[in-house]
């Protein structure tokens, strides 16, 4: 009520925050097309909840064309709007137009969690207005400017809106991460900076900007951009050449394999032909065997005693030497211990006398027999 109107009826002055005009009317249409999914939907009626200065509308025909959002917009008496756009209930669009003039630009919507589904601990009240915080690259690139300025407009509750409070308690980030916008929601716990995540949380991937309002020439298109149908697609080829691959194995398989398999089964030649001469051709074959086995031991006999007499001339003809021993001994073999045999053989036996040796005692004449041993050392008294 006016200031004068007020002081004519003789009523008080109401308090200074009241008196305060809504200047910023922005007015933000959210609404969705036929065709998207329960989650789209979801997602939908969050951001209707976080926005207090947000106005809804029914679904729009899939067939009509974009043009006519600024007809809706008008009827609604909003200057804002925000199209969630959905195909085959898998991808999900979302337009951000400033109706009538533009600009206007278009992301892919991807990793989509809802409230609903995160059930984060943190809370904030209804119609609160937030804070807006962007990152560095938002300063840089004059792509990211432009949408950091509509996100401002759209995002941004205004100040004295009638359904807004006067209270700010959380915080919305828009961060740019892998050329992709990055949306979180925080609530401030404290004065320090403590914040806890609320949700929704969402991937907003920019695909094209317009400078109309839905339509118009293209300002920027982002060229590391691949539709969700182009990706899917490609799997889908290289699904396609494993399989061929896989076909062609098989058929150098089957060319190089043999028709005729080996027959591994040996009772299968018994019954093959006549049985009385495959059993006549078994026995002489069984007495042809007995007579070998008859006569390998004599020959083994014979070949053994060859061998020795043969390992008898090589040693007296090659002499072996000290060093060659060792090399046998690391060695082990048979030969080494013939020649410790013909050793002993060839060494003289020692007599009784041999080992005997006479010693004359200190301090005397006489001499007296004391057997010592070759090896061991004279002992002395």
């Amino acid at each position: 009520m006016p200031v004068r109107s007020a002081l004519r009826a003789g009523r008080p002055l109401r308090p200074r925050r009241y008196l305060v005009k809504w200047i910023n009317k922005q007015r933000v249409l959210i609404f969705g097309s036929r065709g998207i999914s329960h989650r789209d939907r979801h997602l939908m009626q969050d951001l209707r909840a976080l926005m207090p200065h947000s106005k809804p509308e029914s679904k729009m025909e899939r067939k009509d064309d974009l043009f006519v959002v600024n007809e809706i917009c008008e009827m609604k008496n909003c200057n804002k709007c925000i199209l969630f756009e959905g195909r085959l209930k898998r991808d999900l669009y979302m337009w951000i137009a400033n109706i009538p003039s533009g600009p206007s630009a278009k992301f892919l919507v991807e990793n989509v969690y809802t409230m609903a589904e995160l059930k984060f601990n943190g809370n904030c009240l209804k119609g609160s207005r937030p804070i807006l915080s962007f990152d560095e690259n938002f300063t840089r690139n004059p792509h990211y400017i432009l949408l950091k300025e509509l996100f401002v407009q759209i995002f941004g509750t205004p100040y004295h809106h009638p359904k807004s409070q006067p209270f700010i308690d959380h915080v919305i980030t828009f961060s740019v991460v892998d050329s992709r916008i990055w949306f979180r929601n925080f609530q401030i716990l404290s004065e320090d900076g403590a914040l806890a995540e609320i949700g929704p949380r969402f991937v907003l991937n920019p695909i094209k900007i317009f400078g109309g309002s839905f339509r118009g020439q293209a300002i920027w298109e982002n060229p590391k951009f691949v539709s969700p149908a182009m990706y899917r697609q490609q799997i889908r080829k290289i699904a396609a050449h494993k399989y061929e691959n896989r076909l062609e194995n098989k058929m150098t398989y089957e060319e190089s394999r043999p028709k005729e398999s080996y027959q591994l089964n040996p009772i299968d030649e018994i019954f093959s032909g006549d049985t009385l001469e495959k059993a006549s051709e078994i026995e002489t074959q069984a007495l042809v065997r007995k007579v070998k086995e008859l006569e390998t031991p004599a020959l083994k006999n014979n070949q053994v005693r060859s061998k020795k007499k043969k390992s008898e001339v090589k040693e007296l003809e090659t002499p072996t030497s000290k060093k060659n021993r060792v090399k046998l001994k690391k060695k082990k073999s048979k030969q080494l211990k013939d020649l410790n045999k013909q050793d002993k053989k060839l060494k003289p036996k020692k007599t009784h006398k041999q080992g005997k040796k006479f010693k004359k005692w200190k301090g005397t004449t006489t001499t007296k027999k004391c057997f010592i041993n070759q090896k061991a050392a004279p002992v002395e008294m």
